[in-house]
């Protein structure tokens, strides 16, 4: 398992700003027909050799949006309705999505646990879009200064 120390990891991510920039400005201008499958291998790989409770920088850093699907079905389960759910939870960020409103997530407990786990919402559980058929570059882009796994992801794939 790769060791999660996220200060070194936020320094790296400091130190390779511009090499990462350089390589997703050229990955744009020409994007190579198998890079989802490279991405996705790459993926599982990573997903291998990391440990995400090691880190939860993502809960801890980043709001997910939340869809109206994922208010019915968490709400239900703390057993609220909607309303009151959105309430004392929920705010629109400036694009009209909604997100949590505090970060870290309200629902990470001190070990990492996500204490909704079982129905947290779509972003979460497909959190770092990485496995997905057409992984968005725009979006590994984003993600890289926030997850550690796509930071190694994106270290491999410049090989």
């Amino acid at each position: 398992m790769i060791n999660i120390d996220i200060e070194k990891f936020k320094e790296n991510v400091k130190n390779k700003k511009a090499a990462n920039k350089k390589f997703f400005t050229k990955l744009k201008k020409k994007i190579p027909k198998s890079i989802h499958t490279t991405i996705n291998n790459l993926h599982y790989e990573v997903f291998e050799e990391i440990d995400c409770l090691a880190c939860a920088n993502c809960c801890k850093t980043t709001p997910p949006i939340i869809t109206n699907k994922d208010i019915s079905r968490i709400s239900k389960h703390l057993r609220l309705k909607e309303g009151d759910f959105m309430k004392l939870y929920v705010v629109t960020d400036p694009e009209g999505d909604y997100i949590f409103k505090t970060t870290p997530c309200v629902f990470l407990d001190s070990d990492n646990y996500c204490r909704i786990y079982d129905v947290r919402p779509k972003a979460c559980r497909e959190y770092p879009h990485t496995d997905i058929n057409k992984v968005s570059i725009k979006l590994l882009e984003k993600n890289i200064a926030v997850c550690p796994a796509v930071f190694e992801m994106v270290n491999r794939l410049k090989q």
